[in-house]
């Protein structure tokens, strides 16, 4: 048996060695170590770079880009092309978080066939290393194929906003017994499935903590109490790129948007008042040149 290699000390001062890519086997080795998982959204180049100079572990394209980005009043109305271009966008600014893409409404719940299709659009076209896909019951035999299918995939339980409708709106999942069994049963199956992690959206976390004690895999709380193996939350509620205040879960950690406003009034102003462009934001040309310029153009 040859001897372990001695590590090299790091002088004071030195910059911290370059990160290696986030791999399924290390999220796995961070759950048995309980080291808290960092998960964010982000939805094109700037705000991936953001996500790789934090030093997150995962990066979700979530179809919540259909509101923040898009403009749309749901997730619902997002396409699977419009998804692709955020996800290839988000590729380009990555080099260490692992990438998963939301699968959008209706892209996925057809048929395994049609989850399968969709799925290898997202590791092909946009250069995502898992999918995410919402929901337990038919979903786990969809999450299934797609592991079958060599797609490693995040399950999604609790508050699906895909079907907000259906649950009654953007509201806590699993506040009666009942109701807390049926998302336990979700979890377990697209565990079962064979999905590497889960992400537990809006449960009491009384319940996620007692359901953490059958989880094998990674759970990814937003809004699930301090019990599972990490964090989400969307990229524009965090850095308050947004009105209003959000779900009770969220916890601001910027107001970007005023400061943002506030840039932009400014902008508007110095325009209107002639004190933009000064003399220090203009080019200049040598006088003779200039002459030269003139006396072409007369």
């Amino acid at each position: 048996m040859s001897a372990s290699p001695v590590p090299t000390a790091v002088a004071p001062g030195a910059p911290p060695a370059e990160r290696l890519p986030v791999s399924l086997p290390e999220l796995a080795e961070k759950k048995r170590l309980g080291e808290p998982l960092v998960m964010i959204t982000a939805y094109d180049y700037p705000s991936a770079q953001v996500a790789e100079a934090a030093g997150v572990d995962l990066v979700l394209v979530g179809d919540s880009g259909a509101m923040t980005v898009l403009g749309y009043p749901s997730t619902v109305p997002v396409s699977v092309e419009e998804m692709l271009m955020l996800c290839a966008a988000t590729r380009r600014g990555l080099r260490t978080p692992l990438l998963v893409a939301d699968l959008p409404f209706g892209s996925y719940e057809a048929s395994n066939e049609q989850a399968i299709a969709t799925a290898q659009r997202f590791i092909k076209e946009g250069g995502a290393e898992a999918v995410k896909l919402e929901g337990g019951g038919a979903m786990a035999e969809r999450a299934r194929a797609l592991v079958q299918a060599g797609i490693p995939v995040m399950g999604h339980v609790g508050l699906t906003p895909q079907t907000a409708t259906q649950l009654g709106g953007y509201r806590a999942q699993g506040r009666t017994g009942a109701r807390a069994a049926d998302v336990a049963r979700d979890a377990l199956a697209l565990q079962e499935a064979g999905c590497f992690a889960i992400v537990f959206e809006a449960i009491p976390a009384a319940v996620a903590h007692d359901l953490m004690e059958r989880m094998e895999i990674p759970v990814i709380g937003i809004g699930a109490g301090a019990a599972t193996d990490g964090q989400v939350l969307v990229f524009h509620d965090l850095l308050g790129i947004r009105e209003g205040v959000g779900a009770r879960f969220v916890k601001r950690y910027a107001d970007l948007q005023a400061e943002m406003v506030a840039g932009v009034r400014a902008f508007a102003e110095d325009v209107r008042t002639h004190r933009y462009p000064a003399p220090d934001h203009t080019y200049s040309i040598d006088p003779d040149e200039l002459l030269r310029f003139r006396d072409l153009m007369s």
